[in-house]
């Protein structure tokens, strides 16, 4: 089959190599010039199945009630869509939906670590990855607060173990002396990794494997034949025996003329990398500070994390890209916090904000759409990375006409009807 995938972020370029594999003619159109210029292109890298599970609703009406510091920022003004959006996430926040979302995407998380290990294992280059995470605990609050978290690690399989403060230095003996710790949750199978530059491997693995990769190309789908594309400059559709649509928050633009809408939502998340001025003081494997992760990836250092909804968009004035103030703060803050010897700031800080793309329930939206010839792989939102490898063989097995290695209930688009 020739099929065409929109879209070279993580999803797209591991579902290229996939379906190259399986013998496949494939062609891959992307509007940047080059793979992974999104989402996947700076984001904290965590593959850490135990921990991938939808919000809750609470963790946004913190913001309006001011109690606690909330795990979702809403920034004024919000459209229609966002207010939507969160109405909707706060449905799926019931007990009951919530548990048959978070083992959907646990089950999927699951099977894409060992997929990754699998491609890895088979491509002739390496990259930048860390092994073990260690959970920061500042205050005794912190420490009582995160008991469901180690309940949910537990239940989901994941090993770990709580540790006072004097183990939590052991562990990272670069932490900082002088920031307060109360204790810590190690989780020694959870890991990171630089999710563009396997992209970049990966889109060579599937070159050799013969996919083409199409830049800076401008499409739309043809709602008289979904498995045909309309390419900017070209005076005719496009056909394909099949499409797939990996297009991250572009993807609900695409699919409208279709008449197919699904509740997307672009959840901004925000990285900084700089150059590690001393490795011995900088973190040996993951850490997490509330929600941000401090990694060292080869040779930078990356701190990662929050998430933010809302704000009428985020166009860079002349292309210049400025963390908002309370996103620097923050990032700056975990920094210094905990390894302020680590990175050299002083030049070289590259800024990252991504436009992750997330459904309200948490689960993405693979399989058929229900248009002939169109599937979907779009919608993991903050998870994009960790399930990327996994999501991708789904597709091609169900496009193949096999039946997947894992139950796929909850993570098709029939949810939505």
């Amino acid at each position: 089959m020739h099929i065409a995938i929109i879209g070279a972020g993580i999803a797209g370029v591991t579902t290229a190599y996939e379906l190259a594999q399986d013998g496949h003619a494939v062609t891959v159109f992307e509007r940047h010039g080059s793979v992974a210029e999104e989402a996947s292109f700076a984001n904290a890298g965590v593959v850490a199945p135990g921990f991938t599970a939808p919000w809750r609703a609470s963790h946004w009406l913190r913001r309006f009630w001011g109690r606690q510091r909330a795990a979702l920022r809403l920034t004024w003004p919000l459209s229609s869509e966002d207010l939507a959006w969160l109405r909707r996430q706060r449905r799926a926040s019931f007990a009951d939906t919530r548990a048959i979302n978070q083992a959907a995407m646990q089950r999927l998380a699951t099977y894409s670590r060992a997929r990754l290990h699998q491609v890895a294992g088979q491509l002739d280059y390496t990259f930048d990855r860390v092994e073990g995470l260690l959970i920061l605990l500042r205050t005794e609050r912190e420490r009582e607060r995160a008991q469901p978290t180690l309940v949910r690690l537990r239940d989901a399989g994941a090993p770990c173990r709580e540790v006072d403060a004097d183990e939590a230095r052991r562990i990272e003996p670069a932490l900082h002396p002088a920031t307060p710790l109360a204790g810590a949750i190690q989780v020694p199978d959870a890991e990171a990794g630089n999710c563009r530059q396997f992209a970049v491997i990966v889109r060579d693995a599937a070159q050799q494997l013969g996919a083409q990769f199409v830049f800076n190309a401008a499409v739309a789908l043809n709602p008289a034949q979904p498995a045909s594309l309309w390419i900017a400059g070209q005076d005719a559709p496009y056909s394909f025996d099949a499409v797939v649509l990996c297009a991250g928050v572009a993807a609900g633009e695409l699919l409208a003329p279709l008449g197919i809408r699904l509740p997307l939502a672009a959840v901004y998340g925000y990285s900084l990398s700089a150059s590690v001025a001393e490795p011995v003081l900088a973190p040996r494997a993951v850490v997490l500070d509330r929600d941000i992760a401090i990694t060292c990836l080869g040779r930078r250092v990356r701190v990662a994390g929050l998430a933010e909804i809302g704000g009428g968009g985020r166009d860079d004035a002349g292309g210049v890209l400025k963390l908002p103030e309370w996103a620097e703060q923050r990032l700056y803050r975990a920094l210094t916090d905990w390894f302020p010897a680590a990175a050299s700031l002083t030049n070289g800080v590259q800024i990252w904000r991504g436009a992750r793309p997330m459904l309200p329930d948490g689960p993405p939206a693979l399989g058929a759409s229900g248009a002939p010839g169109l599937w979907l792989n779009i919608g993991h939102g903050a998870y994009g990375w960790s399930m990327a490898c996994g999501a991708a063989r789904i597709i091609a097995d169900q496009i193949a006409g096999r039946a997947s290695d894992i139950d796929l209930h909850g993570l098709g688009v029939e949810r939505f009807r």
